[in-house]
């Protein structure tokens, strides 16, 4: 069996529903060790929903040396229905030359890769030319509160200094390799209550309706454009997510109304001007309005350097593709590590199964991406040594 493979199936057996670790992290902790790692426990929460972090780090002898860092999570969304998989999903299963189970693709089988990766890796070199570390966590489908945003928060306050970073998030889509995410857009969610006066649907005159207060505004907002985007972002959006309100009675006009949503922004708009831009809309309206504003995380983004090289020629010569850069899709704890570490991409399997039913990596893609990601130690060690010799 191959190792990959191996470690991979250990993984997934364990029920690592989120924010749970099912001593995943132990069994990492154990094989980096091995290797020579100073592994430490930064484990962060309350008592009754405590979040498993790892911080695990190979210096090399030299005292100017940059940082690699290998980034995940080991927690998983919950199964689902048990009864619509066809096979326990944390038992795992081969069938039509997939390896099944809860985390398969998102993302045990990248954790696997990296650390089988780092172990050949560490057998074929002296002494690598660089630091290699893990930044390993168990709140990443969760809420992301007391995981990767307290390590990163952490090795701030020590002054550690990162500079390349890989997460192994499944970026691939039609193929493995077909796509590297070398930044995220930023995200922003917001709360808004329009104030109105409850009264009988008979008697409009003596209410004031919060939805026909809110709907010029919320039409305005609809059809503005934020930005145009630029060579690495599409233009940002803005989404409603959900509008309530209403007492249950088709006879009451509510009292207020509530909206949730959402931008998604480019590095062509802050967090602050979206925030301004929109409540100037709400004041122009002259409504009656209370908002609360939760910042997600920036956009951030990763040009061309030596980290994207190497991971870019790494795919062209394990899979014969020119991989794909993009900042498309949802967001990872990858926003955190950007906020200290200048080269952040994101690659791992395809994506096409992550968080459903029978959620599934094709075997053929396991120790491809071990490969990958093997190759890319190598290449930044050439370039390390390369640099030293200079």
């Amino acid at each position: 069996m191959s190792h990959t493979l191996d470690l991979a199936e250990q993984l997934i057996s364990r029920p690592s529903v989120t924010p749970e670790d099912a001593q995943c992290l132990t069994l990492i902790a154990s094989r980096l060790s091995a290797c020579g790692f100073d592994c430490e426990r930064m484990d962060h929460g309350p008592e009754n929903a405590r979040v498993s972090n790892l911080w695990a780090i190979k210096r090399s002898a030299s005292a100017n040396a940059k940082t690699l860092v290998f980034a995940g999570h080991t927690d998983v969304v919950p199964t689902g229905p048990l009864d619509k998989w066809h096979s326990d999903p944390f038992t795992p299963t081969h069938r039509d030359g997939k390896l099944f189970g809860r985390g398969a693709s998102d993302m045990k089988t990248s954790l696997a890769a990296m650390v089988v990766a780092t172990e050949e890796f560490m057998r074929t070199e002296n002494a690598a030319a660089f630091n290699l570390a893990f930044l390993l966590t168990s709140d990443e489908e969760g809420p992301s509160i007391d995981g990767t945003v307290k390590v990163v928060e952490a090795l701030k306050a020590r002054g550690e200094h990162l500079h390349w970073c890989v997460v192994g998030e499944p970026t691939s889509v039609h193929r493995i390799g077909d796509m590297v995410k070398n930044g995220r857009r930023g995200t922003m969610s917001g709360k808004l209550s329009v104030k109105g006066v409850q009264g009988h649907i008979a008697y409009p005159q003596l209410a004031r309706n919060p939805i026909h207060l809110l709907a010029p505004a919320l039409a305005e907002l609809t059809a503005i454009e934020w930005d145009r985007g630029n060579d690495y972002f599409q233009p940002t959006g803005w989404q409603v997510s959900n509008i309530h309100a209403g007492t249950g009675a088709n006879n009451v006009i509510p009292g207020e109304v509530v909206l949730d949503f959402n931008f998604r922004f480019s590095t062509e708009s802050t967090a602050e001007s979206l925030k301004q831009r929109l409540e100037a809309v709400l004041v122009k309206h002259q409504l009656d309005y209370q908002l609360k504003w939760t910042l997600g995380g920036l956009p951030f983004i990763t040009t061309p350097g030596d980290l994207l090289q190497a991971v870019q020629q790494s795919i062209l010569d394990i899979t014969g593709i020119a991989t794909e850069l993009s900042t498309t899709g949802g967001t990872s704890d990858a926003r955190f590590i950007a906020q200290i570490c200048p080269q952040v991409i994101e690659f791992g399997p395809p994506n096409d199964s992550i968080h459903q039913i029978n959620e599934f990596v094709r075997l053929s893609d396991i120790d491809t991406l071990k490969n990958i990601y093997l190759g890319v130690l190598q290449r930044l060690q050439a370039n390390a040594l390369k640099t030293a010799g200079a």
